[in-house]
């Protein structure tokens, strides 16, 4: 990675980090549950970079956890960085908490064993690279990052060195999920010829309204930093406050892949193959062109395979919130509220000693304090999430070249069509780059 400094130099550094907040994400508490009590020895230290509303949700249930204890948080804005060492320090009844406004600080840091990643998604690849580099097992937000490309460097460099490596999509640790998932792997629904993916899209619309035009950055607030790889832009609010930055193309890809990464990573557990096997693509999207906005409003994509399994992707709301998955002898679909299935034996179904039980996560963030412990890999690891990640990337890759394409899942890149594959990586500006 460019833009590197030498320890010294960086732990001098004013520059910082933010973290956006996105009400669709926040994460129950049920799914980090608390431990029993822990030996000092035993106890894993967690750095928080980005500690917005996403940031210090996923704080605040690492700290209900005995075995982890937090020891730094860094973000771009002051107040949040404040915010959160007062979140830690009232917990633990003391002042130790240290503040940063770099995120290679954190990083640096050789007492620190693990640190969460819940900045924009265009800075995920840079600092999941560089974490994975210096050891740190990583806690990290999805998407992998706002490319193809920048999600293969996270998943090659977490297995180059052995990292332990959870992403957010805890889904895969609440029972429903868990349920229709072993349903659906066990056979219990037959042959899988279909699976429905529907989430949300034009919901959310930009709230800023303009001027558009150039404005002071406010006290307390690196712009610098906050915009990091993404392209150097002057500042305006309208660019950093969400949702309005989840609909910009330079932070992220938006709701075909933000959002669309949950639903879809249900889809790849249940039925692997969607990622595993080569497909032919095609995406209908319409783009955003309010304001800044630019990234994807509207969109419904189609993955179809050789022997005529499909995937059908898409916000409209016409296809109900969630993963459906369709087979020969019967269907199951859960979202996150419900679970139902063509018939209520479905849902009553005993599994037996011989099934797939896909895992015994009932708690996220226990689970992977946990593999820290055992080296193993969590529920939500990192090939799950690149595979998840991709789809929708892949799916806004079609929509954009309006061209029906062909990926190959094992040199992962398109077929016959350099057009889409430039579209598989994007530039890194203002010196950054992996």
């Amino acid at each position: 990675m460019n833009n590197k400094l030498s320890r010294r130099q960086f732990l001098g550094s004013s520059c910082a980090l933010g973290a956006g907040f996105a009400l669709p994400q926040i994460v129950p508490a049920c799914v980090f549950g608390k431990g029993a009590e822990v030996a000092p020895s035993d106890t894993i230290t967690m750095g928080f970079i980005g500690v917005g509303g996403m940031g210090v949700d996923n704080m605040r249930q690492f700290l209900g956890l005995e075995n982890c204890r937090v020891l730094a948080v860094c973000d771009t804005y002051v107040d949040r960085q404040q915010r959160a060492k007062d979140i830690v320090d009232s917990k633990y009844g003391n002042k130790d908490c240290a503040v940063y406004g770099d995120w290679r600080e954190v990083i640096a840091r050789d007492d620190i064993d693990a640190v969460m990643i819940a900045s924009q998604d265009h800075w995920h690849a840079l600092m999941a690279v560089a974490a994975a580099e210096a050891g740190k097992d990583i806690y990290c937000e999805k998407p992998l990052g706002v490319a193809v490309e920048e999600s293969k460097a996270i998943r090659d460099a977490a297995r180059k060195h052995k990292r332990v490596f959870q992403t957010g999509t805890w889904q895969r640790s609440v029972e429903r999920f868990q349920q229709a998932c072993r349903l659906v792997r066990n056979g219990y629904i037959g042959d899988i010829h279909t699976v429905e993916v529907s989430v949300e899209g034009p919901d959310y619309q930009p709230k800023y309204k303009g001027p558009y035009d150039e404005q002071p950055v406010p006290e307390g607030f690196d712009w610098e930093m906050w915009r990091g790889p993404a392209a150097p832009e002057p500042y305006n609010f309208g660019r950093v406050e969400w949702p309005d930055w989840y609909l910009i193309f330079d932070y992220c890809n938006g709701f075909i892949t933000n959002w669309g990464v949950h639903h879809l990573d249900i889809a790849n557990w249940g039925c692997p193959r969607i990622g595993s096997e080569s497909f032919e693509l095609e995406c209908d999207e319409v783009l955003r062109s309010e304001g800044f906005t630019d990234n994807s409003l509207s969109w419904r994509a189609e993955f179809r395979y050789a022997d005529g399994f499909k995937m059908i992707f898409t916000d409209d709301g016409k296809l109900k919130r969630g993963c459906k998955f369709i087979g020969d002898e019967g269907w199951v679909h859960v979202t996150r509220p419900s679970i139902s299935a063509s018939s209520r034996s479905l849902l009553k179904v005993k599994l037996k000693d011989e099934d797939d039980k896909l895992t015994e996560s009932t708690h996220h963030g226990r689970n992977f304090l946990e593999c820290i412990a055992t080296r193993e890999d969590p529920v939500s690891h990192v090939d799950s999430a690149h595979t998840a990640s991709i789809l929708g990337m892949l799916a806004d890759v079609a929509g954009r070249t309006k061209e029906t394409l062909n990926w190959d899942s094992v040199a992962e890149k398109f077929v016959d069509n350099d057009g889409a594959n430039a579209q598989l990586k994007r530039a890194m500006h203002n010196g950054w780059s992996l």
